[in-house]
This record gives structure tokens, C-alpha cells and sequence, in this order.
């Protein structure tokens, strides 16, 4: 009888029933908070596809200024050769944004792999040690985290500036600069869930089995902490987009003849606009907004449908009506 359960146990699920990665997610919403998480991922979607492919999608380089021995005109409006118009500098709008998507999903994947790689090591630690380790990381962040977010990631650009530049050079130090910015929130998170997990019981037995202080931090207290990270992780990453549009629109991003970044085309554009051209700052600007707008609706339905006081108000609230 004991094999035969146990055999029963071991048989894996049927093909069927398997499911693709977020299907739970979604069942798990309803009526506009399940609108609200399918029009983010599209626009992520969108987002993602456009980066990826932005060499096969744009019609020119990023900084292309001719084609077949011709020069293109300067603040010409759309049209079937420019679909989002030229610049004054006679550069393509479409092209400019399509590889801006490129340039600011590099910066996003750079920035959060360092700020959660440093984030949750420093939490770990900090919170398991204790004593002056964790002290003096607290009163560290905490003075890093006192400090506006932009005002930090120019101080960081502007002293990393004169070290790093070209291509990637430049993304470098941009991802550098909003790394900075992050580090403190993984830190504070990571870290208060670490004191408090460490005194559960399972940590005491992996104690007593022998474990040592990095097998109990990365085998079994960091699956416990991390379970908020996915919230956090997107709405970080609207955040990082901004961050680096402003970077860009001050002059402190990206060489504009090393990639393409939205902000610095939208401080180009600043003239244009009081002389009635608008497409050089309409269409970077709105794929700013629908980028940010895309990733704040994924990351605020995510966090509507994996918390649990939230789940219950909605609970008690259709119960009401």
C-alpha cells in the first residue's frame, strides 16, 4: 500500500495540465484589475519586441543623416520616407526611438541585475550578522536613501563621466548611476525580512545539522525574503526609465553619437516646440510615457493579486455588493 502511494506521488502531472509561466497570475485576477495586467503586458511586450529588433524595425541608424548620396532634410514633418519626421540635426524621429527602446532595456536589465545582486547580498548579511556590520550598512543606506533619487544618479553620472564613455561606456555609467539609486531599497527589504526570518525554527535545525552561515543566508533564508522582489523589480524598472531620461534631458546620459536615449532627443527638441514643430518631442516623450505607464500597470496588478490584504478587501468588497 505504502509503494503505491508512493508511486502515485511520483507520477508526473499530464501535459494538459501544465501551465505557462504567469497563467496563475492572470487566473488570479478579475474584470479591471485583469484589463489593467493585460494592457501593461502588451505595452511591455511591445516595448521589449521593439528593442529587440529595433536594427530590423528602424528604417535608418540612429545617427544616419543621408541615404543613397542624398542628405535628409532638416524639421521635416512625418512623412512616407520619415513616418515620425527628422530632427534639425537631420536625423530620423523613428529611428531615434526605435533604437532609444534598445537603449533604455539595456540600462534596465544592467542596473536591476547590480542593484539586486549588491541589494540582497548586503541585506543578507546585514540582517544575519548583526551587531556593527549591520549598524553601519543601516546608517549607510539610510543616508544614501535621504538623498532625492535624481539628485544621487547626477552625482554619480557626473563623477563617473570622465571615466567611462563611448557606447558602452556611457550605458555603463548610466546603469551605474541608477544602481546606486536601488541598492537602498533591496537593501532595506532584504534586510528586514532576514531579522526576522532568522529566528524561525527551520534556521535553528539547519544550525543544528551543520550548516554554515552562507548555506543558511542563500540555501534557506533568502527563498523566505525574496517573495516581494517581483513587485518591486517592475515598479523599479519605470523608475529606471525616468531616472534615465532625466540623466539624458540634463546632458549627463548617454553620447548621443554613441546610442540613441530618449531624454537627451527631448532636451534637442526644447527649441522646436515654441516654433510650432512638435513631432521631435511628441514621439520620444510618448514612448516614455507608454513604457512607464506599461510597467507601473504590470507591477501594480502584480501587487493587487499577491497580497494578501489586498486580495481580502476585494474579497470583502464583492461580498458587499
Amino acid at each position: 500500500m505504502t509503494e503505491s502511494l508512493v508511486d502515485v506521488a511520483h507520477v508526473p502531472p499530464p501535459p494538459g495540465r501544465r501551465q505557462f509561466p504567469g497563467v496563475g497570475l492572470l487566473r488570479s485576477t478579475s474584470g479591471l484589475q485583469r484589463a489593467t495586467l493585460v494592457a501593461g503586458l502588451v505595452l511591455v511586450a511591445f516595448f521589449v519586441l521593439v528593442a529587440l529588433f529595433a536594427p530590423l524595425i528602424a528604417p535608418y541608424g540612429f545617427s544616419q543623416q543621408s541615404s543613397g548620396g542624398q542628405d535628409f532634410p532638416a524639421l521635416q514633418g512625418p512623412s512616407a520616407d520619415h513616418w515620425f519626421g527628422t530632427t534639425v540635426g537631420q536625423l530620423d524621429v523613428f529611428s531615434r526611438v526605435a533604437y532609444g527602446a534598445r537603449t533604455a532595456l539595456i540600462v534596465i536589465v544592467l542596473a536591476l541585475a547590480f542593484s539586486i545582486v549588491v541589494g540582497i547580498a548586503l541585506g543578507l548579511v546585514s540582517g544575519f550578522v548583526g551587531r556593527w556590520v549591520d549598524r553601519v550598512l543601516v546608517l549607510f543606506m539610510d543616508a544614501m536613501y535621504g538623498f532625492p533619487s535624481l539628485l544621487l544618479a547626477i552625482v554619480v553620472s557626473a563623477s563617473l563621466g570622465a571615466h567611462l564613455s563611448g557606447g558602452f561606456g556611457g550605458i555603463m555609467a548610466a546603469s551605474i548611476s541608477i544602481t546606486v539609486v536601488f541598492i537602498p531599497q533591496y537593501f532595506r527589504l532584504v534586510r528586514n525580512a532576514t531579522v526576522s526570518v532568522k529566528a524561525e525554527p527551520f534556521v535553528d535545525a539547519a544550525r543544528v545539522t551543520g550548516a554554515g552561515s552562507g548555506r543558511i543566508m542563500f540555501r534557506h533564508i533568502l527563498p523566505n525574503v525574496t517573495s516581494t522582489l517581483p513587485v518591486i523589480l517592475t515598479l523599479n524598472c519605470s523608475e529606471a526609465i525616468l531616472t534615465l531620461a532625466g540623466l539624458g534631458f540634463l546632458g549627463l546620459g548617454i553620447e548621443p553619437t554613441s546610442a540613441s536615449e530618449w531624454g537627451y532627443d527631448l532636451n534637442r527638441a526644447l527649441p522646436d516646440v515654441s516654433n510650432g514643430i512638435w513631432w521631435t518631442s511628441v514621439f520620444p516623450g510618448l514612448a516614455i510615457v507608454f513604457v512607464v505607464l506599461g510597467l507601473t500597470m504590470v507591477g501594480e496588478s502584480i501587487n493587487e493579486a499577491t497580497n494578501p490584504l489586498l486580495r481580502t478587501r476585494r474579497g470583502r468588497s464583492k461580498d458587499a455588493s
